[in-house]
């Protein structure tokens, strides 16, 4: 993994090699260096790790995601803020089924530090109103379940946030 600095001087590098090529009159090697410039600068916004871990995660390979993201070293000093949060979502996902207590503690630090996406966030606050409900703290997870409602806009999260205060309803 390339520190995320030193994406930005290539990319910047790399821009400026494609206008020098265009001065130079070679078209075609300018916009190539343009292109590659665009392309390590996606990669300073998008993490390539997170990225590929995310893939991992689609196919429900738990351990491979787990052995992806541990690449990662220093990840306050690696990855942009929100790439912080979404690596802390990813380690929630993962400890949800072995340890709650650290699940809980990736999920809030994930929140903290900010999801993109307003599904992504629903889902960590119900995430962490399952753990409250599993802890008797009737109170917090209701609290969690109806910020999840109102961020899931699209109804992705509908019947699981239906289902969670069904059983809420019962402790």
């Amino acid at each position: 993994m390339i520190h995320k600095n030193i994406k930005l001087v290539l990319s910047g590098a790399s821009l400026g090699y494609g206008i020098y090529q265009f001065i130079e009159g070679n078209i075609g090697n300018g916009i190539f260096f343009i292109l590659l410039a665009v392309l390590i600068l996606f990669f300073y916004f998008r993490n390539e790790l997170i990225l590929w871990s995310f893939l991992k995660m689609r196919k429900q390979d738990l351990e491979g995601t787990e052995k992806i993201l541990n690449k990662i070293k220093h990840p306050n000093r690696a990855l942009i803020q929100k790439q912080q949060g979404y690596y802390h979502y990813l380690f929630g996902i993962i400890y949800a089924q072995k340890n709650l207590g650290t699940s809980e503690k990736h999920f809030k630090q994930a929140i903290k530090l900010g999801l993109s996406m307003d599904h992504d966030l629903a889902m960590a606050k119900m995430s962490l109103a399952g753990i409250a409900m599993q802890k008797r703290r009737k109170r917090e997870a209701q609290t969690l379940l109806t910020e999840a409602k109102k961020l899931d806009k699209n109804q992705m999260l509908g019947d699981q946030l239906k289902l969670m205060q069904q059983q809420l309803k019962k402790i």
